[in-house]
């Protein structure tokens, strides 16, 4: 008997214009008691194609994930019901303390969120980095399960 679950999957060139559209990222890391810490986020499509975000580099979700980095990340879409559209990945954060790295991360979530073109990468890095590439660090999400679903495939 078919799985009617397969039918609402999301190919993989849906997944990523969900990516690029999605405004807010549900990022969920593991608390040291084993609870979970959600937190949203403001989140991008790296040069390689690899979500990341920016954040304090002494938050609760990077001593998290700096102890255990296991990670589940949610991005949805739509009102009624069979408009809802997500995609929750199950990956392993890699957290990157290198301002190079926390500059272009900062420039592209900036432009996705101002609505600005996506910067070109430089040739060269800058000598200098915004002030805020010293005080964060970038999360890469490095998926090993993906999970998603779009409703609107449901008909009727």
């Amino acid at each position: 008997m078919p799985n009617p679950r397969a039918a609402l999957v999301l190919t993989e060139a849906e997944q990523a214009a969900l990516l690029r559209a999605a405004r807010v990222l549900q990022v969920a890391s593991i608390n040291r008691d084993g609870t979970p810490h959600l937190v949203p986020m403001w989140f991008e499509l790296d040069d390689e194609g690899v979500i990341v975000f920016t954040t304090y580099a002494t938050s609760q979700k990077v001593k998290n994930l700096e102890r255990d980095p296991r990670v589940t990340v949610l991005a949805e879409a739509g009102g009624a019901y069979n408009e809802l559209r997500g995609v929750s990945i199950d990956a392993r954060a890699e957290v990157v303390r290198d301002p190079a790295v926390t500059a272009r991360a900062l420039a592209l979530v900036g432009a996705k969120y101002a609505g600005r073109p996506r910067p070109e990468r430089p040739a060269t890095p800058p000598a200098e980095f915004p002030a805020q590439a010293y005080k964060r660090v970038t999360v890469r999400v490095h998926p090993l399960r993906v999970r998603s679903w779009d409703h609107g495939k449901m008909g009727g």
